[in-house]
């Protein structure tokens, strides 16, 4: 830790503001240490992300992004999976808590738009667990928002320090461990329309002695359910899934000619009758289906309620050794509500391909059947498309729960500097689903007449229990570590001494995801997935050195070799520069090789089966529905368990300069190519990539009938083949002191050049991949008052791609959000504040089950709020 000197001073201050590159903030706070370097008793050396080597200053020679508690304070956000999600780095955007997915409660970051399990989250240098939601990427929801003392962003491959996944880049949080009294924060915030609302609060203590300190403190939040029915833009769905039935077969006609039981689509909420040129004709002459409007009742987006612990504490043995451990819990609540059950025996909606019998009550077909039409044809077997309203709304319930312990050692054995620990970490998702369908059963109750299609929602409650059934989920993601390094002085060149850390770690990991019985044999109607688990150990032998060639030139040399049991082994290679022409300017550069292991769900995970909502204008068509209607097709997961692991090669350029005490800048240049990469392509990918004649991998596919229509997407993980993608960072920090004003700003802009697979087209500008991304962070103090005003920019991007040229157009889209902090004599904080202060909408355009790209965008519209925080 820095003692009270100008450097510490400047650090902090830079942290507080937004400042964008550690190197930058180093670059002016080392010139004034130099400067005043009589005033600084002893600067302790320390570790910063991307490096092992720990050292007296924060500069290095790649970019490292530092954001600390201030910031998170004066964005206006909850928690850090918010603030992360609003960076300029998360270009892409990234998955967060939504309806009707087996991930409902996690929120992710997705560094470059690689996706987020190649970015690498670290809790104080050590890899997050991953969630056992997902089995393959990690849960920002999981820290504590209490815990975070700072965070740095390497955007920068670093496989050679930290091993698997570090591809896109770093996150590490850095958790507090110097906090002296305690804190009290209370805050509440309301979107602009229903639902949505938040709460958060904390308690945070710290005490510190002679020997040691310890800091530890309780974290909450909690945003409500947003539900699709109140956004503004709110239009009702058209469900084919209603209550109608097809004569078609597999090999027919060119259409589903769906047409509405008679009298099976009155009096239940939802329901509602559509013209429908391809059905039959009833005797009135009349053909309509049956449509569901299930945007009536499904949640947009989950809600959340984080509760987290921690507990850090430090003691010195003696002047030379120092014995520390970390512990935090943390659980989260999430409530989740999708429209009740879809089903349909027909082989185009992913049935078991039995049609209603000829002789059933529920056959219109049938003279026998109440429903009975002669205009409806001869008597004949038939197909029915129905949504299972009487068995209420599915409602998933999740908790997923996080503990993480760590004790460690660290001292100095003469000149050797030497750390060594052991950390276990237990992670565990508990998903209860309710008002679930038994598939088999209801087959045979509509097939004989228990259940009256006519009258569905006159069902007897004792034949709707038997064909209702209540799902889980178990699972869980364990992981036991030892680590350990030491560090040294070899020799001396012009620039000063060479540093060499070597160092281990072991890995063991465990998972396990189980899925109830009846889930499992695929007899549940309205879900998806399937159980999966395994187990498997890692090592890993690191080494990283640093060599001052002279005083303005430093080359960093570093490897990794990690071998895992169940795969086999890489090495992972880099070198880096940073050269200093003159005072506070700095050229960087580095080249490395990283590589991303599979994951343990893919390599274990069994098949399943899945009702997947996708838009394809030639399914759509043949169900006599516009080009961009939404149809429910038949979806299935498959695993592949023989993967290899994903190999990646970066290198950068930076060029960072001061050339006043109150400006710097920095601009960086980063190229990356993944090899062999593992991608999941979920059922609306591959129908894009089928439509733009985009490359598909082997295995993986959509099918089609005669007709032209989807009737069955088979979607997974492979390994696809060559990503290359390449991009600019520009940073602009200015800071001044005005005899009544001061004034920190700084502009964070990402720029994508190209992103393309397999030397395909260039995909930038694609539907959720825009060009650029920005965020302009001002802050202006004035007397007591702190004045925030952040502006958050997103390119503008095609709505489509056909046959490889993008078609339409998504505006960019930026907001404004500002705050006022009034800085209480009796040691308060007092913050009002209004995000997206102009209300606007997301860009609206078709995109998959909704109206707006969700993991880009967000549809709150104007969110105030208000935060008290109370020191003593």
């Amino acid at each position: 830790m820095f003692t009270n000197s100008k450097l510490a001073k400047s650090v902090k201050l830079a942290c507080a503001f937004g400042a964008a590159s550690a190197a930058m903030l180093a670059s002016g706070a080392a010139l004034a240490q130099e400067t005043e370097e009589q005033e600084a008793t002893t600067v302790e050396k320390i570790q910063v992300t991307g490096s092992r080597i720990r050292r007296a200053d924060l500069e290095g020679s790649v970019p490292v992004t530092v954001i600390d508690r201030a910031q998170l304070e004066f964005s206006g956000q909850t928690s850090v999976a918010d603030l992360l999600r609003s960076t300029n780095f998360n270009s892409a955007g990234s998955f967060r808590p939504q309806s009707g997915s087996s991930a409902q409660g996690v929120s992710q970051i997705n560094l470059r738009g690689l996706g987020a399990d190649r970015t690498l989250i670290l809790i104080d240098g050590r890899r997050l667990p991953k969630s056992p939601s997902t089995g393959s990427s990690q849960d920002l929801n999981s820290i504590p928002s209490a815990i975070i003392e700072r965070i740095e962003i390497l955007t920068d491959g670093a496989s050679s320090a930290y091993g698997s996944d570090a591809i896109g880049g770093v996150v590490n949080i850095v958790t507090r461990k110097d906090f002296e009294g305690v804190e009290i924060k209370l805050g509440a915030g309301q979107i602009e329309h229903e639902g949505g609302d938040r709460e958060e609060g904390s308690v945070v203590f710290g005490m510190s002695g002679d020997k040691g300190n310890m800091v530890g403190g309780v974290s909450y939040n909690h945003r409500d359910i947003v539900f699709a029915r109140d956004f503004p833009w709110y239009s009702p769905g058209a469900s084919v899934y209603g209550n109608s039935f097809s004569t078609l077969t597999p090999e027919g006609s060119d259409n589903f000619n769906l047409t509405a039981f008679p009298g099976g689509c009155d009096g239940a909420e939802g329901f509602y009758l559509l013209p429908n040129s391809s059905g039959i004709a009833n005797s009135a002459g009349v053909a309509e289906r049956c449509a569901y409007n299930f945007s009536l009742v499904s949640a947009d987006e989950a809600s959340t309620g984080v509760l987290g612990f921690f507990l850090n504490n430090r003691y010195e043995i003696n002047d030379d050794w120092l014995v520390f451990s970390n512990m935090s819990w943390n659980k989260t609540d999430s409530f989740g509500r999708y429209a009740p059950v879809p089903d349909s025996p027909s082989p185009f909606a992913g049935g078991s391909g039995n049609p209603l019998p000829a002789d059933s009550p529920n056959n219109p077909t049938n003279p026998e059947s109440a429903m009975y039409d002669p205009a409806f044809g001869e008597n004949q077997p038939v197909w029915w498309w129905h949504r299972f309203d009487s068995l209420g709304n599915r409602d998933n319930e999740v908790e997923n729960e996080l503990q993480d312990l760590l004790v460690g050692v660290e001292g100095n054995i003469g000149d050797i500097f030497v750390d060594f620990g052991v950390r276990r970490t237990k992670s565990k998702t508990f998903d209860i689903g309710r008002n679930y369908l038994v598939r088999t059963t209801a087959e045979a109750f509509i097939n004989d007449g228990t259940y009256d299609l006519q009258r569905p929602n006159e069902n007897p409650a004792d034949v709707l229990n038997a064909m209702k059934a209540t799902i889980s989920r178990i699972s869980y993601f364990n992981q036991d570590e030892v680590f350990g390094s030491a560090q040294f002085d070899l020799f001396e060149m012009d620039g000063g001494l060479v540093s060499t850390v070597v160092g281990f770690e072991w890995r063991e990991e465990d998972y396990g995801d189980q899925y109830d019985s009846l889930s499992e044999a695929g007899a549940i109607g309205g879900s998806s997935g399937n159980s999966a688990g395994g187990g498997r150990y890692a090592r890993a032998a690191y080494f990283e050195t640093l060599l001052p060639v002279m005083d303005e030139l430093e080359v960093t040399l570093a490897g990794r070799y990690d071998d895992y049991s169940d795969y086999g082994n890489d090495f992972s290679p880099k070198i880096s520069a940073r050269y200093e022409p003159m005072d506070d300017m700095i050229l960087r550069a580095s080249w490395g090789q990283g590589f991303r292991a599979p994951t343990l769900d893919i390599l274990t995970q069994k098949d399943s089966f899945s009702a997947d909502t996708v838009r394809d204008p030639q399914t759509c068509q043949v169900v006599g529905q516009p080009d961009d209607c939404e149809q429910q097709i038949n979806g299935l997961r498959t695993a592949n368990p023989n993967l290899s692991s994903e190999q990646s090669e970066q290198w950068a350029l930076g060029y960072a300069y001061q050339p006043f005490d109150f400006l710097s800048f920095s601009i960086d240049y980063w190229n990356i190519e993944i090899d062999e990469r593992i991608n999941f392509f979920d059922a609306q990918e591959l129908v894009d990539r089928e439509k733009a004649g985009d490359p598909i991998p082997s295995g993986l596919g959509v099918e089609r009938a005669g007709n032209g229509a989807i009737s069955r997407v088979v979607q997974g993980y492979g390994n696809e083949g060559t990503l290359s993608t390449n991009g600019l960072d520009f940073d602009i920090t200015y800071v001044e002191e005005f005899s009544f004003m001061a004034l920190r700003s700084s502009l964070r802009f990402s720029h994508l050049l190209e992103y393309s697979v397999d030397g395909g087209r260039d995909q930038v500008g694609d539907d959720g991949l825009p060009e650029q991304r920005a965020n302009l962070n001002t802050v202006a103090t004035v007397g007591d008052f702190d004045i925030a005003w952040n502006i958050n920019y997103i390119g503008d991007t095609a709505e489509e791609v056909d046959a490889g040229e993008q078609l339409g157009h998504i505006p960019s889209w930026t907001t404004h959000d500002v705050n006022v902090t009034y800085n209480a004599p009796w040691n308060a904080k007092i913050t009002v504040g209004v995000n997206n202060v102009g209300g606007k909408e997301p860009p609206l355009y078709p995109t998959g089950s909704r109206e707006y790209n969700f993991e880009l965008y967000d549809g709150y519209g104007r969110i105030t709020y208000a935060r008290y925080v109370q020191s003593f």
